[in-house]
């Protein structure tokens, strides 16, 4: 069974970071090999819209059945304000908490991200799973890349 990994905006740019690089590659051969599903948002396909070039291109050169689009709702705003108002983290990241609450909402076996200060960070993870629970939502597993393919290099 193939797993859903709900990608935020910078592992697609991982791929061009010498310190990410390695192990952003193995994410992605696990998608080309069909292991993973690339899952992501309209937040994620906006933000991409702002990336340089080679970036973008990485995402549209995955193939229809390599991904999956979910969409940022009403009830996502909602969880990502939620985790503002719990002071998950602050006003400025409520980027980042529409990706987590998007997430969440739809269920995606975990969520990767590069993002050490806002999503992969344990007292973060916390906080947004305190309010998921609190709020009737199940727990978001959040890993970098490395965390994921890292014991395969």
């Amino acid at each position: 069974m193939k797993q859903r990994f709900y990608f935020d905006t910078s592992v697609f740019g991982g791929l061009f970071d010498k310190e990410f690089e390695e192990e952003t590659a193995l994410l992605f051969e696990k998608i080309a090999i069909g292991q993973v599903i690339c899952v992501y948002s309209d937040l994620t396909e906006s933000e991409l819209s702002n990336a340089p070039e080679k970036v973008r291109n990485i995402f549209k050169n995955l193939l229809e059945e390599q991904k999956e689009k979910i969409r940022v709702t009403p009830d996502t705003l909602l969880l990502a304000e939620a985790y503002i108002k719990e002071k998950v983290v602050g006003d400025t990241s409520f980027d980042d908490c529409v990706h987590i609450a998007t997430a969440t909402i739809h269920k995606v076996d975990l969520l990767v991200s590069w993002n050490f200060k806002h999503i992969v960070n344990v007292y973060r993870i916390r906080g947004y799973n305190s309010v998921n629970l609190k709020l009737g939502y199940s727990t978001l597993n959040i890993h970098s890349p490395k965390e994921i393919v890292g014991y395969e290099s």
